[in-house]
C-alpha cells in the first residue's frame, strides 16, 4: 500500500523510524502524509496575527520542514513527538520573522497575534509575538512541562491527548498543567508593556 494514501499514526511513526535510519525515500513519503495536517495547523496559527501578515501558511510550513529537515541528532520516535517538534520549529519561525519585521519597522507595528480564547480564560486579545516568546521562555524556565505543554497545544496545535503522549503524562495532567499555565500566562502578558526600542 502507497504510504501517502494512510495518515495513521502507525505510518507516520514508520516512516519517521526510516528516516532516523537514513532511508531517504522516506523523508519524501512523511512529507506527502503529514503535509495537510502541518498546513492546517499553520493556518490556524497565522489567523490570530495581522491581516496583512506577509507570511502565508505554505511558507511557514516550507520553512518549518526544512529546519525539521536540518535536525541531524534527531531519533524519531512517534508522530507525537514529530509534531511536537514541528510546533517548536514553527514558533521559531514566527519569531524569527516577528523579530525581524520588528528591526525593520517602528516600536509601534511589531507583529501582534491573537491569544486563542482557549489559551486564557478570557476573551482574546492582541500581544506582541515577541513578547509572548519571552514569556513562554520564562515560563520554561519556571516550568519546563507546563511550557512545553502550552507550546505544543498553542504552537503545535496539539490535542491534550496529542501533547500527553509527546511529554509522557496522562490527558489529565496536561488539562491541569494546562490551565495552570494559562493563568500565569495570562498575568505575565497583561503586566508587562512592551518596551520601545532605543
Amino acid at each position: 500500500m502507497d504510504a501517502r494514501a494512510d495518515t495513521s499514526p502507525g505510518v507516520v511513526t514508520r516512516l519517521l523510524r526510516a528516516w532516523s535510519e537514513g532511508a531517504a525515500d522516506a523523508q519524501e513519503d512523511l512529507l506527502a502524509l503529514v503535509y495537510q495536517e502541518l498546513r492546517r495547523r499553520a493556518s490556524a496559527h497565522l489567523r490570530g496575527e495581522r491581516k496583512d501578515h506577509t507570511l502565508q501558511p505554505t511558507a511557514l510550513v516550507h520553512e518549518t520542514y526544512l529546519r525539521l529537515l536540518a535536525q541531524r541528532r534527531v531519533t524519531w520516535h512517534s508522530r507525537a513527538q514529530f509534531f511536537a517538534l514541528a510546533s517548536r520549529m514553527m514558533r521559531r519561525v514566527l519569531v524569527d520573522h516577528a523579530r525581524a519585521r520588528a528591526a525593520a519597522k517602528r516600536p509601534d507595528e511589531t507583529l501582534r497575534v491573537m491569544l486563542d480564547a482557549d489559551l486564557v480564560s478570557v476573551d482574546p486579545r492582541g500581544c506582541d509575538l515577541i513578547l509572548l516568546d519571552q514569556a513562554l521562555t520564562e515560563l520554561n524556565g519556571l516550568d519546563a512541562r507546563q511550557g512545553s505543554i502550552v507550546e505544543l497545544c498553542y504552537f503545535g496545535g496539539l490535542s491534550e491527548e496529542e501533547a500527553a503522549e509527546a511529554v509522557s503524562v496522562s490527558r489529565s495532567t496536561v488539562s491541569r498543567e494546562l490551565r495552570s499555565a494559562r493563568a500565569w500566562l495570562y498575568r505575565r502578558m497583561t503586566s508587562v508593556v512592551p518596551q520601545e526600542s532605543a
